[in-house]
């Protein structure tokens, strides 16, 4: 787009139709440079641009906050003082707002009991689906347990011929406090005149009350009989003309077997009667819901909710985890064999001789092998070590004596040191109660649901066939079910189960599972905006997420996508380019635009490009996407010969795999998503490292051993997206240690010196030189009731966070507050004629893509991505005292960075490498793995089907592969 044609457009945003588009009019939020944008209604928009653009002011604090304010001034004002603050964005006007969503990456909710299936719906339709159509079985008989109605036992009776005589019982039922004598009048009274008695001398038999009372033989019947019941009601079946039961046969047949059940305490029994008086067929009915003794809990929305004390397995308490003893500790190292110690607590001489001896003496009489590996050893022998038997006492019998030694000390020490978290054996940790699992639906029950990765849960509901009567019930909910399922799967989260905790999620599989749910409720006419939902994802599963994405367009939606991956992009309708640069030299509209028009570009000859271009401002966004810049491929791969090896790693989806990680190196660990990536190291590789080197570290997954080069390490860094520092006093010149040098260069100045100031007079952390009304924060908060707290300016120091005769210090003309103002990039410049080394220490910040950002920006307003790079400018600082013996682990960097970042990042981990130390990183961007010089390839799918080894080598190696491996097919592209 050429410099006129934006004039032109932002001129006509006033005469634009909000019904067709919504429009900023002079957006200044942040370092927006008062942009005029009209973005089309009903359309997959994109904005890109380089990191630090502005793309995210314009898309969440610009048009989310406008959605959410506008919504929340519509309420009254009692509603208002219980919902966030909203302030009005920095703009002159916003049209045709929508309501609006924003899917974000955090995690909102840390709730221990939030799971994948209650944060997407799934459950509930569930616990619906099991309530209404769940059909239980007595775990003993493996019986359907129902209970009768009235009926099914009318319908029984009238199974039979017309004419044929039946007889309806109750059995008698005798209180406590009473004896036959007693309750034989109170019979009489309710209108019952005959029982019949069986099991004595005589057989079956049917008394007349007044009898039995009249000749006093209460007291002889109830000896001689083993079975007193009330006769209810005797009839015969009769039909009509047609065929069907009498009317009012049927009637009176209803009230006497409701009647029988009423006495009976839910049980009634019709016994059917021969010509000659004797009972010839006899079935008892009962209305309580219970089979081979055990009374069963009927199905209800209740019984599978574990958020509900009802529900809640009794053991764990819905938590899904108890404290047990784990077996992990108990058997450390899987290698050595009962014989080697390989149980931890019978090492010590005692337990030894108590319970290790008897083990090893009689193994050879049960065939037991103990010079062999615990984890050679069959499922049965291991479980054997557990249980015991007549010759030894197995491991749950020990722990069983040692809890009952607790009283003293050395027991307790040792119980505690073989405790750990351990999945609920109740429960197998879906938090139901136990009975919950009795009740199924085409064989499976709702703990097995649970439990499945999503794409087996979906192909078992495409597949579920039901009798017609549950398929009534259950049809709508079904539909439900499967669509919720569906989303899940095409936005890439089928290794998931729903048992899965929320809290452990990370931000891009967050944010996908709010963009099904946002699919399953099938909204229209609302604007989402999404945070780029491709984080986290591989690009074959990117191609799923655009699907979903113009799903939620087609449906009536304006979808905003803040972005940077390429796929994406050529998706969009209309494509929004901010920039050209970051930071202060960001904030235009660069381009605005479809694809057609950036084909056209590609397609126009030099000089009419150069005529085009003239004027307007370079797109780097487009320069990439057509080709004109690129991530070079590097000239060499560096070869190592030196490694580090990881043994047996098996925790989560990982099958027991071997993994060398060459030293010296750029290692990229790659895998579609749910492959396993981030569980070999960030859960086993990186603890085990920790542990190794004495360091603490959270407890490292399961795995057989780590060996190799590890003496060429001598620090290990995780350089993750947590945040640098959640204060608005952390800022990133004082995280890379460039304000400690700051500080003491403005102590030098010939004014400093005069009035005796130190380097804590520079600092608006301590007491000294800051401003005291405002604590160093330069603003005050005033809390207005129904409305936004407002920050304004201190009065004190007017916003600049110190005292005045602090400010009188200068270095060529700026004090302390101009320096922390200024950007990485304009204080380079600065320091380059002033002070060298201090340039040098904020070289790094500017050599990994952060020159944008202000010396004192407050680090809880950096992204996460923002957040990693300045811990990597730390560690490319001469501050390192491990250089060149240090491993980084980097999970996904290129996270919120456009192409033109990635290559300045690849040049500063290079700069790593190239200083002797080692880099692994976590990623799916193919410009990285590219740049690689050695591949550890994880899958081939995600969940279940991944976790193996599929390819090691260099990028040139992998991209011979046959086609199927999806890292390779898109590798190809790229080399």
């Amino acid at each position: 787009m050429t410099q006129s044609t934006k004039t032109e457009s932002a001129q006509s945003v006033d005469y634009l139709d909000p019904k067709q588009f919504i429009i900023i009019k002079g957006a200044k939020v942040h370092n927006l440079k008062g942009i005029d944008v009209a973005i089309p209604r009903n359309k997959l928009v994109v904005l890109t641009g380089l990191s630090g653009s502005g793309k995210s002011s314009l898309a969440f604090d610009t048009l989310f906050a406008e959605g959410q304010r506008m919504y929340v001034e519509s309420l009254s004002s009692y509603a208002r003082q219980f919902l966030g603050r909203m302030e009005k964005p920095e703009v002159e006007y916003i049209k045709g707002v929508s309501p609006a969503i924003a899917i974000e990456q955090k995690v909102s909710t840390r709730n221990p009991r939030s799971t994948v299936g209650t944060s997407t719906e799934i459950y509930d339709y569930l616990k619906l689906l099991f309530a209404r159509a769940g059909v239980t079985y007595s775990p003993v008989s493996g019986h359907e347990v129902r209970k009768d109605t009235v009926t099914d036992v009318v319908n029984f009776i009238h199974s039979f011929a017309a004419g044929q005589r039946v007889m309806i019982l109750a059995p008698l039922r005798i209180r406590d406090d009473r004896t036959l004598a007693n309750e034989l009048p109170i019979l009489l009274q309710k209108g019952y005149t005959r029982i019949v008695a069986d099991g004595g001398p005589a057989g079956q038999q049917v008394l007349q009350i007044e009898d039995v009372l009249g000749e006093g033989k209460e007291d002889a019947v109830d000896l001689a009989y083993s079975s007193l019941e009330i006769l209810i009601d005797r009839g015969t079946v009769i039909f009509d003309d047609n065929g069907n039961p009498d009317e009012d046969n049927q009637y009176r047949f209803s009230d006497s077997v409701q009647t029988a059940f009423n006495e009976g305490e839910g049980t009634c029994r019709v016994a059917v009667v021969g010509r000659s008086g004797a009972t010839e067929e006899s079935r008892v009915f009962s209305d309580k819901f219970e089979l081979d003794g055990i009374v069963f809990e009927e199905p209800s929305v209740n019984l599978f909710t574990f958020n509900n004390p009802y529900g809640a397995c009794r053991r764990c308490d819905g938590f899904g985890k108890v404290l047990g003893i784990d077996p992990d500790l108990v058997i450390p190292d899987k290698n050595l064999s009962v014989f080697e110690g390989a149980i931890a607590p019978w090492r010590s001489e005692k337990m030894n001789a108590e319970f290790l001896k008897p083990l090893l003496k009689n193994g050879i009489r049960f065939d037991f092998p103990i010079h062999r590996p615990y984890k050679d050893l069959s499922p049965a022998e291991q479980e054997l070590l557990w249980t015991g038997n007549k010759y030894f006492d197995g491991l749950n019998a020990f722990f069983s004596y040692v809890e009952s030694q607790t009283f003293k000390v050395q027991y307790r020490v040792m119980l505690s040191r073989y405790r750990g978290k351990t999945t609920c054996p109740e429960c197998r940790g879906s938090r139901l109660r136990k009975d919950a699992g009795y009740v199924k639906i085409a064989g499976k029950s709702i703990t097995d649901l649970v439990l499945m990765p999503l794409t087996e849960a979906t192909t078992f509901f495409r597949t579920i066939d039901l009798p017609s009567h549950q398929q009534q019930v259950a049809s709508r909910i079904l539909t439900e079910i499967r669509n919720r399922l569906d989303y899940m799967e095409r936005v890439g989260l089928g290794y998931l189960t729903l048992n899965r905790l929320t809290n452990t999620l990370s931000g891009g599989e967050y944010q996908r599972i709010k963009l099904a749910t946002s699919l399953g409720s099938a909204l229209v006419g609302s604007m989402y905006i999404l945070d780029e939902p491709s984080i986290g994802l591989h690009p074959r599963d990117t191609k799923r997420l655009v699907s979903v994405l113009e799903s939620l367009r087609d449906m009536g939606n304006t979808v905003i996508v803040v972005e940077h991956e390429e796929e994406v992009m050529r998706a969009a309708d209309q494509l929004v380019d901010i920039g050209p640069d970051a930071g202060s030299l960001g904030g235009h509209l660069v381009f605005q635009g479809t694809w057609e028009e950036i084909e056209q570009s590609m397609t126009q000859g030099t000089e009419q490009r150069q005529e085009a271009e003239e004027g307007a401002m370079q797109s780097h966004t487009l320069d990439f996407l057509t080709g004109r810049e690129t991530v070079e491929v590097p000239a060499f791969r560096r070869k190592s010969t030196n490694f580090i090896e990881l043994k047996g790693a098996r925790e989560n989806n990982l099958k027991d795999v071997d993994v060398r990680f060459p030293l010296n190196t750029l290692t990229v660990v790659t895998g579609v998503s749910g492959s396993g990536k981030s569980t070999l190291i960030r859960k086993v590789l990186y603890p085990a490292l920790m542990r190794e080197k004495g360091e603490t570290a959270e407890e490292a997954g399961k795995y057989d051993s780590l060996g190799g080069s590890l003496n060429r390490v001598s620090a290990i860094e995780m350089i993750d997206q947590n945040p640098i520092g959640k204060s608005s006093r952390s800022n990133p010149v004082t995280y890379i240690k460039a304000y400690d040098y700051l500080r003491q260069v403005m102590a030098d100045q010939p004014v400093s010196k005069s009035r005796g100031y130190k380097p804590s007079q520079f600092s608006f952390n301590v007491d000294g030189g800051r401003c005291e009304v405002c604590q160093g924060e330069g603003e005050v908060k005033i809390e207005m009731q129904f409305m936004a707290d407002i920050y304004l300016k201190c009065e004190g120091c007017d916003g600049k966070r110190f005292k005045q005769e602090v400010l009188e210090v200068t270095l060529h003309d700026k004090n302390i507050s101009d320096i922390l103002d200024m950007t990485v990039d304009e204080a380079i410049d600065f320091f380059k004629k002033v002070d060298t080394k201090m340039a040098d220490k904020l070289r790094p910040l500017q050599e990994v893509g952060l020159g944008y950002i202000g010396l004192g920006q407050s680090a809880n307003t950096l992204s996460g991505g923002e957040a990693q790079r300045v811990k990597l400018a730390s560690f490319l600082g001469k501050g390192n005292p491990n250089k060149g013996g240090t491993l980084f682990i980097f999970d996904e960097p290129t996270t919120g960075l456009h192409f033109h970042d990635i290559r300045k990042l690849l040049s500063a981990i290079n700069a790593l490498v190239d200083q002797g130390d080692s880099v692994i990183i976590i990623e799916h961007n193919m410009e990285v793995i590219k740049s690689a010089d050695h591949i550890i390839d994880i899958g081939p799918e995600g969940g279940e089907t991944g976790g193996y080894i599929t390819f090691t080598g260099t990028p040139e190696e992998m991209v011979k592969l046959p086609e199927g491996n999806y890292t390779a097919d898109y590798l190809r592209e790229k080399l």
